[in-house]
């Protein structure tokens, strides 16, 4: 219904986080009249990724978010192939290790230097380029033909046990030795030891993901996106939406957790629907088309609860 060769977009597409995500909160009486009498297109295929793509169609196909990113970030993306190789913070526990923060850990562009400089030798015995533009994203420069191992993305992992998530395989071997050192290195860092007196998590691990090439087109039906995310601010830039307003929108709430505060975003558009259509998008794929004809299916009793 909302794909990038859309004849007839959608005057504003709203992203939103899984429904499960607004357990156990009411749904306000007018916004669930208005959810009620929506139409339901079949739930599209869940997940960040999936999501992403119902908006944006990306040639050759694939998801090479590393290189997406890096060229938003650094503007040099078409000389490598890349992987992401986030910092993280890990836990110890009964099962293994489980994930507790990837890329987002409060660092200052001076303490992702420091941590750089002794990983630096030793991604480079590989032949490899370890860099960090941005405090929060740290890349991995790679040879046009690297082969890779599949890895899994930050949201998978998130949350998870590490090694569930570390790849298998001649290839993968290869990495898991590499996270090992590269943890051992971050665990003796003075900078870590700062942090961890400070209250701060220490960056004692890295999450790969994201790997291949920079797409030779990215393409969208949007004209504008609002958004704080720089996955999406990076593909936006590549497919080149410049901000206009006059054509469809894309708003991205997938960080809002609160539904009466995605409410307050959502009312006074709803309110003025006219000719055109709205569109609620859920990371679990489910979706809600809204148009003010749907006004008049006024025997549908209203939405209390989206799970």
């Amino acid at each position: 219904m909302v794909s990038p060769a859309a004849a007839t977009p959608p005057a504003l597409c709203v992203l939103l986080s899984e429904r499960r995500r607004f357990a156990g909160q009411p749904v306000g009486a007018e916004t669930g009249r208005f959810l009620a009498r929506a139409d339901r297109p079949a739930d599209a295929e869940p997940g960040e990724k999936a999501q992403l793509l119902r908006h944006f169609d990306l040639l050759p196909r694939g998801w090479p978010m590393a290189a997406i990113t890096r060229q938003r970030d650094a503007g040099d993306a078409v000389l490598h192939r890349w992987l992401r190789a986030d910092p993280a913070h890990v836990r110890p526990d009964m099962n293994g290790a489980r994930v507790l923060a990837i890329g987002e850990l409060g660092l200052s562009a001076e303490e992702a230097q420091a941590l750089l400089a002794p990983l630096r030798p030793l991604f480079g015995d590989l032949g490899f380029q370890l860099s960090a533009p941005v405090p929060s994203r740290w890349y991995v420069a790679l040879p046009v033909e690297s082969r890779l191992p599949p890895f899994s993305a930050p949201d998978a992992v998130l949350g998870d046990d590490l090694f569930a998530h570390l790849p298998d395989g001649p290839e993968g071997r290869r990495w898991r030795a590499l996270l090992n050192e590269a943890q051992v290195i971050l665990h003796n860092h003075p900078v870590n030891e700062l942090r961890t007196k400070a209250g701060k998590p220490a960056v004692n691990s890295l999450c790969f993901w994201g790997a291949g090439r920079l797409p030779d087109h990215v393409r969208s039906v949007f004209t504008a996106v609002a958004s704080q995310e720089p996955e999406l601010l990076s593909l936006a830039q590549l497919a080149g939406i410049r901000g206009t307003d006059d054509g469809p929108q894309l708003l991205d709430l997938r960080q809002v957790r609160d539904w009466s505060a995605v409410e307050q975003r959502l009312l006074p558009g709803l309110r003025e629907l006219g000719r055109d259509e709205m569109v609620l998008d859920f990371a679990d794929g489910a979706r809600f088309s809204l148009r003010a004809a749907q006004r008049w299916r006024w025997w549908r009793r209203p939405l209390a609860r989206l799970a």
